[in-house]
């Protein structure tokens, strides 16, 4: 979801006016009291309950909704959407903008919660590494703890960054402690350390948006955060680099366009196998050598000003020779998923990645949307998914928001076609509300949904297409970091 610091409006220029950056994630998150205008993100109050709309859900003939688990409260408000999923063992883990849920998932058909951490913080997207949880605050708050309250951005004290928890015991999560990153950690992004530092992860941290106005958030802010964990020792974590990463400002926007200026990046997925990472960072798509991790640099960088208005994820090809961008128009408060918008705007773009070495460009061989329209009170763009583990084909499972789930492949890039659905009715058939699949995975022979308002999806997929990605098993998986599945 892009809104969170300064609001995605823009005056008569083209400019983003300054707000502090609290106050937008608060506003957008009043969601049983607004209406959220389509593409400009602004909210207008409304003093009518939404009119309930039938969200039965709908689906292609291979796919069967095997669970549903309902958000528990004090996560089960609709200002607390359920957000991004990490797995180790048979847990999976969710963020919500109030803290974190574990679930146990060795029975996918009857998941269960296992603990809950309120520790308030949008937006809370969270990654694991060995015991290790990490969570991502990208709202100023008055401290460091899971106590705090918010603070405006434009107070030196506020904090944001990334707080780090033990979970060796699931049941209880011990909070261990939190390092601090300029403009706070909207996502992150883990890279296994090498050689000397084999046993130290590094977290690649994405934020952006900044103002002069927010004494730890001025621009340019051309750069990611880099900490270090040694995994026996997390308590002595700390920010080792800031690298630029785009020493020229990157793409500049402009008077009228209708893409974002880049001010850092969105989101980064990494491929430590192939020394590759993809950052999707506002108005530029790049792709950058992690061979040696704590020095990324960018190789080659991707501009769309046709289609692309806000640069948010990327995933990889399994082979390392394809990499897919979504673009998330309207910031996922907008209904984009209808001819008005057309396929190719709020949409994946699957690139080619040609050449080796520091000589690799990547060019743009189609696009992707979901070919169902969706309704005016229907929030629905490109968002989080990643590969499904099948043998010998590039095949994607991804949330739309209120669009649903979609199983696409890309094997052949410049042909992609859906082979599966899952898609429920709107939240209301009069109001735009953020509801729907925030993120979406496989994992360990089943999809795992993370509904903003309906908690924990769990699907079961059966096709052939995708039926060798039964036999894959994996221990631990966060999808922004990924491996290599068998060919």
């Amino acid at each position: 979801m892009r809104p969170r610091k300064n609001p995605a409006t823009r005056d008569a220029d083209g400019r983003s006016p300054a707000v502090p950056r609290h106050g937008r994630i608060r506003a957008a998150l009043a969601l049983a009291s607004v209406a959220l205008l389509v593409l400009g993100c602004a909210t207008t109050a409304t003093s009518q309950a939404p009119a309930v709309a039938d969200d039965t859900p709908v689906h292609s003939r291979n796919i069967q909704h095997v669970a549903n688990l309902a958000k528990q409260a004090p996560f089960d408000a609709m200002f607390s959407p359920t957000t991004d999923l990490a797995f180790t063992g048979k847990h999976a883990i969710a963020g919500n903008f109030g803290g974190f849920t574990v679930y146990d998932i060795g029975d996918p058909r009857s998941p269960k919660v296992v603990s809950q951490v309120v520790c308030p913080g949008a937006q809370n997207d969270v990654s694991v590494a060995g015991d290790l949880l990490f969570l991502s605050t990208d709202d100023s708050r008055s401290d460091d703890s899971c106590q705090s309250t918010p603070k405006p951005a434009t107070d030196k004290s506020a904090w944001e960054g990334i707080k780090i928890f033990d979970i060796s015991d699931v049941a209880h999560p011990r909070y261990v402690t939190a390092v601090e990153t300029p403009c706070g950690s909207h996502t992150h992004t883990l890279v296994p350390g090498k050689g000397k530092n084999r046993g130290a992860v590094y977290v690649y941290v994405s934020s952006y948006l900044p103002d002069a106005s927010l004494p730890d958030c001025r621009p340019p802010h051309d750069k990611i955060s880099i900490i270090k964990v040694a995994l026996r020792d997390p308590a002595r974590a700390a920010v080792v680099a800031e690298p630029v990463l785009f020493p020229d400002g990157g793409n500049p926007g402009g008077n009228g366009s209708t893409w974002y200026p880049t001010t850092g990046c969105h989101d980064l997925t990494a491929y430590p196998e192939k020394d590759l990472a993809a950052g999707a960072c506002m108005g530029d798509g790049v792709l950058l050598d992690i061979s040696a991790p704590e020095r990324p640099y960018v190789i080659t960088t991707q501009r769309d000003t046709a289609n692309f208005a806000f640069w948010h994820s990327a995933t990889f090809g399994n082979r390392g020779d394809k990499v897919v961008f979504t673009d998330e128009l309207g910031g996922g408060f907008a209904a984009t998923c209808n001819a008005g918008v057309g396929a190719e705007k709020g949409a994946n773009a699957i690139y080619a990645i040609k050449g080796k070495g520091d000589r690799r460009t990547m060019e743009l061989q189609s696009y992707y949307k979901i070919p169902r329209a969706q309704t005016a009170t229907e929030n629905c763009v490109a968002h989080y998914g990643a590969l499904i583990p099948t043998w010998g084909r590039d095949v994607m499972v991804q949330a739309w928001y209120q669009g649903g789930v979609s199983v696409w492949d890309f094997t052949d890039a410049r042909k992609p076609h859906e082979i599966a659905y899952f898609d429920r009715g709107p939240l209301s058939e009069t109001q735009l509300l953020l509801g729907g699949a925030w993120s979406a995975y496989y994992y360990n022979g089943y999809i795992y949904v993370a509904d903003t308002q309906k908690g924990l999806d769990v699907i079961d997929i059966r096709d052939l297409r995708t039926a060798t990605a039964k036999f894959t098993r994996y221990d631990r998986f966060n999808p922004q970091t990924q491996v290599r599945h068998p060919r």
